[in-house]
């Protein structure tokens, strides 16, 4: 995993106990990204958050995500987006597309 990779995985999962649920990251792909100004990575993640209180974890992770700041050591989250939202019972996959720029 590249670096901004390792900080994206890291900020989801540990990010979820406040949402009184844990994440299990169970696909990460990242590629590089460039424009003329910024260099990064886009990123596609999916991960699995079960039990009892995983739909309200969710939900709650969910809610605002576009606007949330997430902390990642030398990078900047440029932008983050659902793109699946799969659930059954207590399981739930989620599938988000990120772009990570280098921070200067």
């Amino acid at each position: 995993m590249t670096p901004a990779a390792v900080e994206l995985d890291r900020a989801i999962r540990d990010g979820f106990p406040i949402f009184g649920a844990t994440a299990e990251i169970e696909a990460l792909v990242s590629r590089p990204w460039a424009s003329i100004t910024f260099s990064g990575e886009r990123h596609r993640l999916t991960f699995r958050i079960e039990g009892e209180r995983a739909p309200d974890a969710a939900d709650a992770f969910l809610d605002g995500l576009s606007e949330r700041e997430f902390e990642l050591r030398g990078h900047i989250m440029a932008d983050i987006a659902l793109v699946e939202d799969a659930r059954d019972g207590d399981t739930i996959r989620l599938t988000l597309e990120a772009l990570t720029v280098e921070a200067s």
